[in-house]
């Protein structure tokens, strides 16, 4: 504009250099404190807030992110499952993944049955439904590190057991995993940063 060019100003480079970081953001969450609400999400707006992780490798900046975000990630312990039926195929390799670490799993009966055809060794849990009090009292104990539970789309059935098992998890600050897409990025996370173990079949 004042008749003298970027050129014969010195500015050779149109833009800098790109800086070689991921950058991850991950929404925040406060169902613990609301009481009664399904931790179930959908395209409704329910984040309260978010966070950034940013490193020189994405599985770095991706767990930077998820602890900002409030997020306990655990490389051991239990992972309690219960998935809806058109899950449960795409569920099996990444349950599969977790035993391979040395997780412990515990399912509720159709998930647990489908884990154990596959080779995952299971302890299945009754659900509240059949009147028991068991997947409850297993996350208030607070030995569970991950719940993965997905809602039923198509079928729209057992509703009324995932909200349940969903709001316990959220009341007792225990990481829950409603989508099998981000189960897959914790997993690459988690196996990042631990040693592989063989298990023991006895």
């Amino acid at each position: 504009m004042l008749g003298i060019s970027l050129r014969e100003q010195g500015i050779f480079q149109r833009y800098p250099e790109e800086k070689k970081r991921y950058y991850v953001k991950v929404p925040a969450f406060s169902f613990s404190k609301l009481r009664g609400m399904d931790a179930y999400l959908s395209p409704e707006m329910k984040s309260t807030g978010e966070a950034i992780g940013y490193d020189a490798k994405l599985h770095r900046a991706i767990y930077k992110a998820m602890t900002a975000a409030g997020l306990k990630l655990k490389n051991y312990g239990t992972v309690l499952v219960s998935v809806a039926d058109e899950d449960k195929e795409e569920s099996v390799p990444l349950i599969r993944r977790f035993y391979k670490m040395g997780f412990n799993i515990e399912a509720t009966p159709r998930t647990g049955r489908m884990l154990i055809e596959n080779g995952i060794r299971t302890r299945i849990l009754p659900k509240p439904s059949e009147g028991s009090t068991a997947l409850i009292d297993a996350i208030r104990a607070g030995y569970i590190s991950y719940v993965i539970n997905t809602r039923a789309i198509q079928s729209g059935s057992h509703q009324g057991d995932g909200a349940a098992v969903r709001r316990c998890a959220a009341q007792n600050n225990t990481t829950m995993l409603t989508s099998l897409d981000t189960v897959r990025m914790l997993l690459d996370v988690l196996e990042e940063m631990t040693m592989k173990i063989s298990v023991i079949n006895a």
